[in-house]
């Protein structure tokens, strides 16, 4: 799609055996009114027949297709770096179990090229499984406490109070970010060593330390199938989730800080451990899977383990 005079946009959509989300993703976004944007599709090493049922449905999109799993940060990197070759001005990631408004693309763009320092935009996101609830409104990191925050996670939209117009945040949840060249020639992409989870947190916090802007833009919407792919509470986004906070916090909290939010996260998990362990509802194969994974994270992490999760963890995070 081209439009003389309009920066181009590259949207990269990340799959990972899941055609039927990607599917209906990909008729929203055709649905945009933003005149000069391609679409490329990076498929994770699917083996759902999701690259077949994109080519035959979408035969104009890019596909690329990694062979195996890399990730939510590595995966987009590969179609970052395709775009980037291939002359865009901005990269819109994704979710693939996203819907977007028609009008939320240029909304975006509106705040992003109105301020050369603005490296990052993203939308109000609410649920696509409960549309009058929010997912988030902006994140903000509480250092102090090793926490991050979605705002407005799960309250009726009506009822919260997200502000009217643009505003810097801390970072913006990876299900939709739009990204200007000059941040990723700056900061590059994703660290492959999140593989998923907190790969986000830390690339905003990256772009401020450069000097970019992280803007909320309220008046861009999108909604958002939460955690389809991995399952928002499973064993695996429970791994992922507890080792990749302890290894950002450590990195990236301030001095005086890191040793009380690595403290406190560590305080919570093995809390959980301990409920998971002993209290009666708890008491299922699911919740013993999660309480393994929880201990495996903690044993990750203090191994300096990172990337992919092994083979051990994955037994227990798949297989049980």
């Amino acid at each position: 799609m081209a439009g003389c005079g309009f920066p181009k946009v590259v949207i990269i959509i990340l799959n990972w055996n899941n055609a039927a989300d990607t599917l209906a993703c990909l008729e929203s976004v055709f649905r945009s009114d933003y005149p000069n944007f391609q679409v490329l599709v990076v498929d994770n090493g699917s083996t759902d027949g999701s690259p077949e049922a994109v080519r035959a449905a979408y035969p104009t999109v890019t596909l690329i297709e990694n062979g195996a799993n890399l990730g939510y940060a590595e995966g987009n990197n590969v179609g970052i770096r395709h775009a980037l070759a291939h002359g865009a001005d901005y990269v819109l990631l994704l979710n693939n179990d996203t819907l977007v408004a028609p009008d939320m693309l240029g909304r975006l763009l509106a705040v992003a090229e109105a301020d050369a320092q603005t490296g990052i935009v993203g939308p109000l996101i609410y649920s696509l499984n409960s549309p009058e609830r929010l997912c988030a409104a902006g994140s903000v990191i509480h250092w102090h406490r090793g926490e991050i925050e979605h705002r407005g996670m799960w309250h009726i939209a009506q009822e919260y109070p997200f502000p009217n117009s643009p505003q810097p945040v801390d970072f913006l949840v990876g299900t939709c970010l739009l990204i200007s060249r000059a941040c990723l020639e700056a900061i590059g992409g994703f660290d492959p060593a999140y593989y998923l989870n907190f790969e986000d947190v830390e690339f905003g916090v990256r772009a401020r330390k450069a000097g970019f802007r992280v803007v909320f833009v309220p008046q861009a919407k999108l909604w958002h199938k939460v955690s389809a792919s991995l399952g928002q509470a499973s064993p695996a986004n429970t791994y992922y989730m507890t080792r990749n906070a302890l290894r950002f916090f450590w990195l990236n909290a301030p001095a005086s800080l890191r040793g009380i939010a690595v403290l406190c996260i560590l305080l919570r998990t093995v809390r959980t451990i301990g409920a998971w362990t002993l209290r009666s509802p708890y008491q299922t194969e699911w919740f013993r899977r999660k309480r393994d994974a929880n201990l495996l994270a903690l044993r990750d992490f203090f191994l300096g383990r990172f990337g992919r999760m092994g083979p051990d963890v994955a037994r227990v995070c798949y297989d049980g």
